[in-house]
């Protein structure tokens, strides 16, 4: 099995979600006792958060890059970032490292091509959602995106920072995620993309009106693939 390094943190609830599954999936694989091969670096999360507030992308992306290298330096195989958002440096940490990486927009446009789905919902950070990066990458993968209206991507964005990455998990932001996605819904989407990796914590598959495609889980379940190969 290839040594999986995950490039953690932001946040740290649901980093949390990449090592179990991961685990899980492994030894669903191999069964037994086994379990992954894994290193971690857990970077500050308030760091990249006040980088990402300053549009720092380029500082962000520096040390993202380091943490990359660390990684690799350590006997990682292939690298994983736990966090969507993030990806918008992806370019930065591919530059620094000669592993790959696997990046979370492609695994998830794989999940929703193999569903035969063309048109999906983004759910996300505001920064996920609206600068491009994600949307553009699943345009060329042959998949439209449809995001929620400025205001609501505001509330939306303001649950995550304020709420998911702190592990508050309430009934009203539950109902306001819902009533996003059924929005979604009504303008066209086929399913719906949670493209943060705390919105599997809030909402579950079975409370939503559209197919989800949870991007930490289809991540990390793509990493053990690609580790096992």
């Amino acid at each position: 099995m290839k040594t999986i390094g995950i490039i953690g943190g932001m946040s740290p609830e649901s980093t949390v979600t990449y090592y179990q599954t991961i685990n899980r999936e492994t030894n669903r694989c191999l069964g037994g006792n086994a379990s992954a091969d894994i290193l971690m670096h857990s970077v500050n999360f308030e760091t990249v958060a006040a980088l990402q507030r300053a549009g720092d992308w380029a500082g962000a992306g520096a040390l993202l890059a380091e943490s990359a290298r660390r990684l690799e330096r350590m006997g990682a195989q292939v690298l994983v970032l736990a966090t969507n958002t993030m990806h918008k440096v992806a370019p930065a940490i591919e530059a620094a490292v000669s592993v790959p990486l696997l990046h979370v927009v492609d695994v998830t446009a794989d999940a929703v091509k193999k569903q035969g789905l063309h048109t999906v919902g983004l759910l996300g950070t505001q920064f996920t959602m609206s600068d491009g990066f994600y949307t553009e990458r699943m345009n060329r993968a042959g998949i439209a995106v449809t995001v929620p209206s400025e205001n609501r991507q505001a509330e939306i964005h303001r649950i995550i920072f304020e709420e998911l990455c702190r592990n508050r998990f309430t009934d009203a932001a539950k109902q306001y995620y819902l009533n996003a996605v059924n929005e979604l819904a009504e303008a066209g989407a086929q399913g719906v993309i949670f493209g943060c990796t705390e919105i599997g914590l809030l909402l579950k598959p079975e409370d939503c009106p559209l197919p989800v495609f949870d991007s930490a889980q289809l991540h990390a379940l793509a990493a053990v693939e690609f580790a096992l190969s």
